[in-house]
């Protein structure tokens, strides 16, 4: 039985035809989903494609039925939402400043049945509600904290609580997983076998392909704005997915070592910050770590663990309480990510939206603000024509998909975004570099790209800290392993002789599981 049926769907903005006759089929069985995964590059349309199918878009061309009924183009995204479509974006769409609670049932509070027509909130009933999901989606959260106090992987999984509590009959999952660790990936994958088995199907997008693997059971593939493929996910390898994606074969390996690290670059010694954030357990506490030129060094750790909050500390974001950071053997002094980049340090954050992005502004704008006293004039007027040539560099190498550099940054996909400001901090040469989740949204052929640059940086004398939610790619391109738990380092650790289980267990428990009696060294 067909759920939702998109047919020979366009849409064009200016520039740029974003869809071209785009078909796509989501089922559902008596009682049972379908977890349905749209694959795609950056930039092949699957964005444009939720954003139809929530109606933040008009199609220009095409039709869309749901459970038979034939959509609007004109409907609006509470329109969907009524009809039984809920959509979760990969850019979280919460108000900061309210409550977790506040955020998931936001314009269908509960009343108090005698507040007449003033409509009063029962906050009562509302945090009761709010914790009650909460605790049966197994989430560890305050339904009362602050929403601008929780990390990335937290309001995410916000995002899923509050779609959730919408009567929705499909729900779309753009990038759910990509801020989050082993153990929440686990924890959402259950959960959306629970919707499906309740008979919610679920419109998976994710470059993850063992994932999809793990949770779909059909699969569509874009490319370049259209229809490449669908089928059984059962039927088709990951391999396979990958050549429809990009056409080409891209495979995920191990970085090959260029010769080893030279002198201590970054040295952090026995660091702790100012405030540390209320009730995490992640809490830093005397961390020390060493990063030599020509090395790169991956962070792992469960989200939550620390390894953002070191990042933030060595970049002049958050205030250091005690402790040290030397930067060629000299004393790092840091009041603000100014003095840290005028010292040669560069962060690309976590959160491009809100830490990294001028969202407004040109992606020339963007990519070349903090590299243009090299391209200035007497140090007075930035020369044009050299500005555009040090983006379309960019453009090329990290295969940037856009109309012109003139567009607003915004208006590109997150993975495209994304790329951009890793081409930001390339562009004024770093002594240090720091990458938090990389290739966050970005797929699988622009990863391996991704990690071939920081490759070549690292060839070239600069030292890296790449610190990522998945194993294999900080097992693929670290040269070194530093593993936090509840903010603190306990392991350190060649890449080559890392392993998935042997990291996860240092994760979740702090050291290396015994051996049983049957796999014991004699």
């Amino acid at each position: 039985m067909t759920l939702l049926d998109v047919s020979q769907v366009s849409k064009r903005f200016p520039g740029v035809l974003a869809l071209d006759q785009v078909r796509l089929q989501v089922g559902r069985q008596t009682g049972m989903g379908e977890v349905h995964a749209l694959l795609g590059e950056n930039g092949a349309g699957k964005s444009t494609l939720i954003k139809i199918l929530s109606a933040a878009h008009a199609a220009d061309g095409g039709t869309v039925t749901f459970d038979g009924q034939l959509l609007d183009p004109k409907d609006t995204p509470l329109r969907r939402q009524q009809l039984g479509i809920a959509t979760i974006y990969q850019e979280f769409n919460l108000f900061p400043e309210l409550s977790v609670a506040e955020n998931m049932f936001l314009g269908r509070e509960p009343k108090r049945p005698r507040s007449g027509n003033w409509g009063l909130i029962d906050w009562g009933l509302l945090r009761r509600d709010a914790q009650s999901l909460l605790d049966t989606l197994g989430l560890p959260l305050d339904p009362d904290e602050t929403v601008r106090r929780l990390t990335v992987a937290e309001q995410q999984m916000v995002e899923i609580a509050k779609a959730m509590t919408l009567n929705a009959r499909l729900i779309i999952m753009d990038e759910p997983t990509a801020a989050l660790s082993s153990r929440e990936v686990d924890r959402l994958h259950a959960i959306i076998a629970g919707l499906k088995a309740r008979g919610v199907s679920v419109i998976y997008v994710s470059h993850r392909l063992a994932e999809v693997k793990a949770m779909c059971d059909r699969y569509t593939v874009m490319r370049d704005g259209r229809w490449v493929a669908s089928g059984d996910v059962a039927e088709v390898e990951v391999s396979d997915m990958v050549r429809l994606m990009v056409g080409r074969h891209v495979e995920f390996v191990r970085r090959a070592r260029s010769g080893e690290p030279g002198r201590v670059v970054l040295k952090v010694e026995k660091v702790s910050p100012r405030r540390p954030r209320i009730a995490a357990p992640g809490y830093l506490k005397d961390i020390c770590l060493e990063v030599r030129a020509g090395e790169i060094v991956g962070l792992a750790g469960l989200v939550g663990a620390g390894r953002t909050d070191l990042a933030r500390l060595i970049f002049g974001a958050d205030a250091i309480a005690s402790g040290s950071i030397r930067l060629d053997d000299k004393p790092l002094k840091l009041k603000s990510p100014r003095d840290a980049i005028k010292a040669g340090v560069m962060l690309v954050p976590e959160d491009r939206k809100q830490q990294g992005c001028f969202l407004g502004h040109s992606i020339r704008h963007n990519l070349s603000l903090p590299a243009l006293k090299p391209i200035s004039v007497l140090g007075q007027w930035v020369d044009e024509r050299a500005e555009r040539d040090l983006v379309e560099t960019y453009r090329q190498k990290l295969r940037i998909k856009m109309a012109d550099q003139e567009t607003a940054i915004g208006k590109l996909s997150g993975g495209n975004q994304q790329k951009v400001l890793l081409g930001r901090s390339m562009a004024l040469t770093p002594r240090v570099l720091i990458v938090d989740e990389p290739t966050r949204g970005i797929d699988i052929g622009a990863k391996a790209e991704v990690h071939q640059v920081l490759s070549d940086l690292a060839a070239q004398g600069v030292a890296i800290v790449v610190i990522s939610s998945e194993l294999a790619e900080v097992m693929a391109v670290a040269d070194r392993i530093v593993v936090f738990r509840e903010g603190a380092v306990v392991a350190d650790l060649d890449a080559e002789a890392a392993t998935e289980e042997g990291l996860m267990a240092y994760m979740a428990t702090g050291a290396l599981p015994a051996p049983t009696r049957e796999h014991r060294p004699q």
